[in-house]
């Protein structure tokens, strides 16, 4: 009892039956049966609305590239993490950790289903395919089905009109139809303008409409139980901890490797940052009576002043957050003796993985050749470490382990983040990722506001 007193019961089943579905995902190996079930069908859709997507792209113009480049850096994941802190500075906290909640569902879930079913994107060419930005080109990296800039759009803008309609007092049917029209026609553009630019066919943008007005629904049913657990809940940092970790363990393996995971990761580490720091400020600096923007306690002058001085504060966090991630969570790998690799953050650790691409273990790939059973050997594998001893590069390497899909590869998928066997590593880059995001948003709720509260702003 003293347990269940300390834990509730609900946190238990909950978190029990992440990690139930995880292994058992695993073992009945999920992944590979739904992607085998959906992948082909989808591709097939996608290679017939090509001629669909360059009839659209008939009608090319520098204006439209422009235009339509510029509406979806506005929805894009970077432009919501810019605009989220400012919700909580003018005063509207609960908007704001509620469209920080819902962006981090909606990411968690869209990219899931991409590395899930791993559709491609429409072939450019034919299809001319414009990336303005770093951004898009990171995201026409990913697989296609469903388009995320559709799936968050419904769901942020369709949230953000059911708040304002249910917050407001002197709300008409001429009010409610402008307000449904609005996000009517800026989902539109969106959903247009992803097959306009070529990142998407039509397919994806009609699922990322359908998931997208899904997760609305079902956010709308549960967000005042959400909101009343964080700020009022009993066990909510531990348990939003155990439920971040679960996640970035349950999320499944793609076909080939994707920026997917590595997003999810980054919002899921700014989720759990706002819901600790609100948690333990809610009284403070969240509840429902802090002044707004436009009040006399908060004019547009000190809310302009609170820019100032939380933007650069929340990137100091979030440099010093990286940069102690970098140092904890190696000397922490190595003191319970687990193997890590970076990709990314770590130099020394991404020079002993380059290190082998300069053929300085080709012994240890030879032996993991030689281990396959007999009758499921793969030449083309045989081949690349060939390569490699000749001084080529290892591409053909990669494609080749890349494209087994005997169902021993799909099966590791969940447990390989889980598990650390002599010949599997961690990539420590996922934790200095999710610690330095979530740093920052902790930083947005509670380090920035008490130095707003000291500065009298």
């Amino acid at each position: 009892m003293k347990i269940m007193e300390i834990i509730p019961l609900w946190q238990v089943l909950s978190l029990s039956g992440i990690i139930f579905w995880i292994f058992i995902s695993s073992f009945l190996n999920l992944t590979h049966k739904v992607r085998s079930l959906l992948q082909t069908s989808i591709t097939h859709l996608v290679v017939n609305g090509t001629p669909f997507i360059l009839h659209i792209q008939g009608f090319q113009h520098v204006v439209f590239d422009t235009f339509f480049s510029a509406i979806s850096c506005v929805v894009s994941v970077p432009f919501y993490t810019a605009f989220l802190p400012l919700l909580f500075w003018s005063g509207h906290s609960k908007l704001g950790r509620q469209m920080t909640l819902l962006m981090a569902f909606c990411d968690y879930l869209g990219n899931a289903i991409k590395d899930v079913v791993s559709a491609p994107r429409p072939n450019s060419p034919p299809v001319r395919r414009i990336t303005a930005t770093k951004d898009e080109k990171e995201n026409a990296l990913e697989y296609g089905l469903p388009s995320s800039h559709t799936l968050n759009t419904v769901c942020l803008s369709g949230y953000l009109l059911y708040y304002v309609l249910a917050n407001s007092s002197d709300t008409n049917g001429v009010v409610i139809l402008a307000g449904i029209f609005v996000v009517c026609v800026l989902v539109g553009l969106i959903g247009f303008g992803r097959i306009y630019l070529g990142m998407h066919s039509a397919i994806d943008v009609v699922g990322g409409l359908v998931v997208g007005l899904v997760i609305l629904r079902f956010w709308i049913l549960i967000h005042d139980y959400v909101d009343s657990f964080i700020i009022s809940g009993q066990n909510v940092i531990a348990f939003s901890a155990a439920l971040s970790v679960l996640s970035l363990f349950a999320y499944p393996t793609p076909e080939l490797p994707t920026p997917s995971f590595e997003y999810h990761a980054a919002f899921t580490g700014v989720a759990f940052g706002i819901v600790t720091g609100v948690h333990q400020t809610y009284l403070q600096f969240h509840h429902d009576n802090v002044p707004h923007i436009f009040s006399p306690q908060l004019t547009m002058t000190k809310f302009l002043g609170r820019t100032f001085v939380g933007i650069p504060t929340i990137l100091i966090v979030k440099f010093c957050t990286k940069a102690l991630a970098k140092w904890m969570l190696p000397v922490i790998c190595n003191t319970l003796g687990i193997p890590i690799s970076s990709s990314c953050y770590i130099s020394a650790l991404k020079e002993s993985v380059a290190s082998i691409e300069d053929g300085e273990s080709i012994l240890a790939l030879k032996e993991s050749v030689a281990s396959i059973e007999e009758g499921e050997s793969i030449p083309a594998l045989k081949e690349s470490v060939a390569s490699i001893e000749d001084g080529e590069s290892i591409p053909a390497l990669k494609e080749s382990v890349a494209s087994i899909e005997d169902g021993e590869s799909e099966r590791l998928g969940y447990l390989q983040r889980m598990c650390f066997s002599s010949q599997e590593s961690y990539d420590v880059d996922t934790g200095i990722r999710f610690l330095q995001y979530a740093g920052l948003a902790w930083s947005v709720v509670n380090l920035v506001p008490l130095i707003f509260s000291h500065l009298r702003l």
